[in-house]
């Protein structure tokens, strides 16, 4: 029962208390005349009069109080049990048919009652624990701490598990406190076909992936980068069927699974893209149409997971080479008239303008910004690096490691990435080298091994993928090339 029941009670207490002195008197009325016929007609007639005033305002305070008691009352839906025998009726604003002798003749009341269904808490307390004989906090404590190369046997273990591994609070735990892994994500064409797969670095193993999305399996000239760590997007690139597209998708590392995004506001292929303040920036590119080159640039804000526009660049140009240097996004490519031009946009105060000097001289790809300094291959292996100064705006000699692989198109270095702190080198051949380039010291020429290190060969990737590579891309890996590599945490 309900608090509001008890109300009702000692309401209906009171309706009879207000009547009882008026039926007393009545009887007792009724019983003294009938035993005592000598009560004259003049007190019939007071006794008469009294009474039927006494009626009249007990009968006035009965209605006012069952109209006050009706007011107070609050109608339980839950106890509600109407029954319309109308066959299948339809409540309005309902969206399917329900029974017609289930329906309530007020539909418009707002449940009061208690809910049904359990809160969290109560429904914590009758699941069973993540680890038996463990509180839930210090479990998660003992779960977060299995490798990632694990996770994917830990959602197989029980709901709950999998439950927790698909959400955020598990990671972002793993974040928090330093226990993310970083996980190498190289995207490969070979013989027209997207193929990718993810490098584990502490175990040095390669992971299948799920497939890329369809519209992706033969694209070309999209553009690859990752958000909030553990989200890499593809988006714009040419279909050879279908042409230029819009479409954004993005690959989630903490649940394997692939979802769609807002697609860009133009289609565009062939452009330069960048990350800053984990916003998306795309510029540049072509396009089918009159004006193949493009001047026009977007971004993606993921908070509110829409593109906008932002300010055109000075001159249309299809970019070969991009970098974030100092918070500005330095941009070199070729215009229309197939000349080289270069552009930096400055993402505070929403400008483009044009870039000369040292930097974009010797700029050469593959590059990358961190600790503050920029770094560019010097070779083609990316054996030997080079330092942007900008005190003199010039590029000087940095590490060689003497131990070069050669010319070839496998051992090409394809893109250069953050990865645990040091420098990774990513070739077509799908071998990693890391660098250290913290410490000063170890500038100029070295080939220590604890500076120049080989993390992935030739020789590891056909004992560890060959059969996955001969059923994809033919008896040789090395017919492709590496289109983008990219580094999720998870």
């Amino acid at each position: 029962m309900d608090r509001a029941a008890p109300e009702r009670l000692a309401g209906s207490h009171r309706v009879v208390r207000v009547q009882a002195p008026l039926v007393a008197l009545l009887s007792l009325f009724l019983f003294s005349s009938s035993h005592s016929p000598s009560i004259c007609g003049c007190c019939w007639c007071i006794m008469d009069g009294v009474l039927w005033k006494l009626f009249v305002l007990n009968q006035e305070r009965y209605s006012r109080l069952i109209i006050r008691r009706h007011a107070n009352l609050q109608v339980d839906s839950v106890s509600c049990y109407c029954r319309v025998d109308a066959g299948l009726k339809t409540v309005v604003g309902a969206r399917k048919f329900v029974p017609g002798a289930k329906l309530c003749l007020q539909p418009e009341i707002i449940p009061s009652g208690p809910r049904l269904r359990n809160s969290r808490r109560e429904r914590s307390r009758n699941q069973a624990p993540l680890l038996p004989g463990l509180p839930d906090d210090l479990a998660i404590a003992c779960l977060i701490r299995v490798p990632r190369i694990e996770h994917q046997n830990l959602r197989l273990v029980c709901k709950r598990w999998n439950r927790l591994l698909s959400g955020n609070y598990y990671y972002s735990l793993r974040k928090k406190l330093g226990m993310a892994e970083e996980w190498v994500y190289v995207i490969k064409r070979d013989r027209g076909k997207i193929s990718w797969h993810a490098f584990d670095p502490n175990h040095r193993l390669w992971r299948p992936l799920p497939p890329v999305p369809a519209d992706y399996s033969e694209a070309f000239g999209f553009g690859c980068a990752v958000l909030s760590g553990c989200y890499l997007y593809l988006f714009g690139g040419k279909d050879p069927s279908k042409g230029p597209l819009r479409r954004v998708v993005f690959y989630n590392a903490r649940t394997n699974k692939w979802h769609r995004a807002p697609d860009m506001l133009r289609k565009r292929h062939l452009f330069g893209s960048c990350v800053i303040n984990n916003c998306l920036y795309v510029a540049g590119g072509e396009c089918e149409g009159n004006q193949r080159t493009l001047r026009s640039a977007e971004l993606y804000d993921p908070n509110r997971n829409r593109w906008i526009s932002i300010a055109e660049m000075s001159i249309g140009m299809v970019p070969f080479i991009g970098v974030v240097y100092e918070g500005k996004w330095f941009l070199k490519g070729i215009d229309s008239r197939h000349q080289v031009v270069s552009e930096v946009y400055a993402p505070t105060t929403n400008t483009w303008s044009t870039v000369s000097g040292g930097i974009v001289t010797g700029w050469r790809n593959p590059s990358i910004s961190m600790n503050g300094q920029l770094y560019a291959s010097d070779c083609r292996d990316g054996c030997k690096l080079r330092v942007y100064e900008r005190s003199t705006d010039s590029w000087n000699k940095f590490m060689d490691s003497k131990h070069h692989l050669g010319n070839s198109k496998a051992f090409e270095a394809a893109s250069f990435v953050p990865l645990n702190g040091k420098l990774g080198i990513i070739r077509n051949n799908m071998s990693i080298s890391l660098v250290d380039v913290t410490d000063p010291v170890n500038s100029i020429e070295t080939n220590s091994s604890h500076v120049w290190e080989a993390i992935s060969g030739k020789n590891q990737l056909k004992s560890f993928v060959a059969n996955l590579w001969s059923s994809i891309a033919g008896r040789s890996g090395l017919k492709g090339h590496i289109v983008h590599c990219q580094v999720l945490q998870a």
